[in-house]
């Protein structure tokens, strides 16, 4: 049906609201800022990355297949967990977890997200900080 192969990571940050919470809205403004910082980073020019709301982010990956999309993801994840902020002279860790899928052929948008996104919550079942592929 899409005639290119690729994949979404459905991505939400771990414990979003406990940022909010401890340290203000503008914290977690840095917070988002820096997670979607890192994603641009480490992009290549024909990747998408966008908030998909809230704390949620969604990442669509050209031309990919199932081993090297669970490496990107994995890296992300990584990347993520072993950075972090400073926060009045406070180191702070931020991890994510990530829903990863590849399109099928007979994939819609909502069944595609609907996917990724049930992914996604296994993850969160499992823990968070982790990627689960399927």
């Amino acid at each position: 049906m899409y005639n290119m192969p690729f994949g979404i990571l459905f991505i939400d940050i771990d414990h979003f609201k406990k940022f909010n919470d401890t340290y203000g809205h503008d914290l977690g403004d840095d917070v988002l800022k820096y997670i979607a910082n890192t994603f641009v980073a480490n992009a290549r020019p024909f990747d998408l990355y966008g908030r998909w709301g809230g704390e949620e982010f969604l990442g669509i990956i050209r031309n990919i297949n199932d081993k090297e999309l669970e490496l990107l993801g994995g890296r992300l994840r990584l990347l993520i967990e072993n950075s972090y902020l400073i926060h009045e002279k406070e180191k702070l860790y931020v991890t994510i977890s990530i829903g990863a899928t590849l399109v099928n052929e007979n994939d819609t948008i909502d069944s595609l997200i609907k996917r990724a996104d049930t992914l996604l919550y296994k993850c969160k079942a499992a823990g968070r900080n982790c990627l689960t592929i399927g």
